[in-house]
């Protein structure tokens, strides 16, 4: 059995004061508290769809808008992801997911490859759900990709409803990082790459 991988992040601003723990082999347990209901939603589902232990507190200046609390959150995630990984020995690298959600149908690939880049087509056509701007999350997935070293990509196939979109997203999200952070017995603990690194 392998040892547990954690990261912990915290990270404190002007804007915003987050608080992260993340075990990628976890059970799937959340304890979110952002003081944004939708956004402590998507992160629960991630949890749980990916089987990953996180903690969350985090404050923001929402009172201005949620930009701040969502972006800064996704900051240290990736970070906490990174932290968690050390020097991704013995992983799989490579996710990918495909997520029917009633009407709608998402697609989320990604590559550890400590390479970041985004590509995030997944804006639904009503970008509300309440007073939260979904397309934020593009956002999230930014900072996530940034900080985690992750090739990160989204795509809505179809779908309407916004919550919806977004939850296939999540979810997607989770089981993509869930297979891309697995161990691959058959490497041997090497690092799966023919450079023989995964380095920045």
């Amino acid at each position: 059995m392998e040892n547990t991988r954690i990261g912990e992040v915290s990270r404190e601003t002007n804007e915003t004061c987050v608080n992260l723990s993340l075990n990628l082999d976890g059970e799937g347990k959340g304890e979110i508290n952002t003081g944004a209901p939708f956004f402590d939603h998507m992160l629960e589902l991630f949890a749980r769809h990916g089987f990953f232990d996180l903690s969350v507190d985090a404050r923001g200046d929402i009172e201005v808008d949620y930009h701040h609390l969502v972006e800064d959150t996704g900051l240290a995630l990736g970070q906490a992801v990174r932290k968690a990984l050390g020097n991704r020995a013995g992983i799989t690298r490579y996710g990918f997911f495909v997520l029917p959600m009633d009407e709608t149908l998402v697609t989320v690939s990604l590559d550890l490859s400590n390479r970041p880049y985004l590509v995030y087509n997944a804006e639904p056509p009503v970008t509300f759900v309440r007073d939260f701007n979904v397309n934020l999350f593009k956002e999230f997935f930014q900072a996530f990709a940034n900080e985690a070293g992750a090739n990160l990509h989204v795509r809505l196939e179809y779908g309407e409803e916004p919550h919806h979109v977004v939850e296939a997203v999540f979810k997607g999200f989770a089981r993509a990082l869930d297979a891309a952070t697995r161990y691959e017995p058959r490497l041997g603990g090497a690092i799966p790459s023919t450079k023989g690194t995964l380095s920045e």
